[in-house]
């Protein structure tokens, strides 16, 4: 951060202003003129947190395409539909059993399992060409999507998470005062908040485990000189097995994290495919702190323009990607 600031003087002082800002309208009982000019209060706090929580899932979801893609340089275009096959998995197992929690390991190994499948029958054959990894696995997309609907119909799938889970929590932010000078304050689902909370610990552990342990050192110099490091009698086939199960596994956990939030249905695996590919560019490919950021952005932007330009809500995204690959092509926290 200090080195930052010393770069960048201006854009820090910007930057300051405008969190400055946006805490005094969180925080603040906004006056008559703000509610004239935005909106009520309640409608601008829902969009903030929709938009924080959307993040969450989104990170997870593009967390582990980046370190397929990012760190791996495994361009797996089927990323989604391992995200959409992980909600169908996650809510006939919690359909089954009444067991929300259950659905999140298995999910985790039935779709890190076919990750493994992918691993070794495509990518191992393909390294280093990536035009051929990104139409072979553009195709597995299609296939993937034609036999999960056929399995599982058309329909719209929600996971409902537990009794301790459901309904709102009351938060301390104040949405308006009334008549009598009571304050009313902000209600939010608990269940957004819980897993929200979860995708900032799998951020950490993910940062962790890459710049903290064996493991991630291998992972690192394995895709920087991955023969030098073969020659050190490292099995980075192995650990490359492992970190594309591990990041196919996230993306059936963000497929159950999707469903609890909105639903499992066809279509969701292109949505959150696109998705994972405008973080990773806006955050940098290969930094987990870049994914943060970038999904943080997207959850944002989409939130808010849905609420006050809908008509502009997609551009909105992919605006923030164009400025970020006009002025800082490898992304924010990417490495130059």
């Amino acid at each position: 951060m200090r080195r930052f600031v010393d770069k960048h003087p201006f854009w820090s002082v910007v930057l300051f202003i405008l969190v400055a800002v946006l805490l005094w309208m969180v925080f603040a009982i906004w006056p008559d003129w703000l509610k004239d000019l935005i909106g009520r209060k309640k409608v601008f706090l829902n969009a903030l947190f929709n938009g924080i929580t959307l993040g969450g899932l989104y990170f997870l979801v593009a967390s582990g395409f980046t370190l397929i893609f990012g760190l791996m340089r495994n361009v797996n275009m089927a990323h989604g539909s391992l995200y959409l096959l992980g909600g169908y998995v996650g809510y006939f197992t919690a359909d089954a059993t009444g067991w929300w929690l259950l659905a999140f390991p298995v999910a985790f190994v039935v779709v890190g399992a076919f990750g493994v499948v992918l691993q070794l029958v495509v990518f191992r054959r393909m390294e280093g060409e990536d035009l051929r990894q990104t139409l072979v696995t553009i195709g597995i997309s299609i296939v993937m999507a034609d036999l999960m609907l056929w399995a599982w119909g058309g329909d719209f799938y929600n996971i409902s998470p537990p009794e301790w889970l459901s309904g709102p929590m009351q938060t301390f932010f104040v949405t308006t005062v009334k008549r009598s000078g009571d304050l009313v304050y902000l209600k939010y689902p608990m269940v957004r908040v819980v897993i929200f909370a979860a995708s900032i610990l799998v951020g950490v552990g993910m940062w962790l485990l890459l710049n903290r342990t064996r493991i991630g050192m291998m992972i690192r110099a394995g895709v920087d000189d991955q023969d030098m490091l073969s020659a050190t009698g490292a099995r980075i086939q192995l650990v490359f097995v492992a970190v594309f199960a591990f990041g196919a596994g996230l993306a059936g956990v963000a497929g159950v994290v999707g469903g609890t939030f909105q639903s499992v249905a066809p279509g969701e695996d292109v949505r959150f495919l696109l998705a994972s590919l405008v973080v990773v560019i806006v955050g940098g490919m290969g930094s987990i702190q870049g994914a943060a950021l970038g999904a943080l952005l997207i959850g944002l932007a989409e939130q808010f323009g849905s609420v006050y330009i809908p008509t502009y809500a997609v551009v909105l995204t992919f605006l923030i990607m164009v400025v970020v690959l006009a002025f800082r092509p490898q992304g924010l926290m990417g490495r130059e």
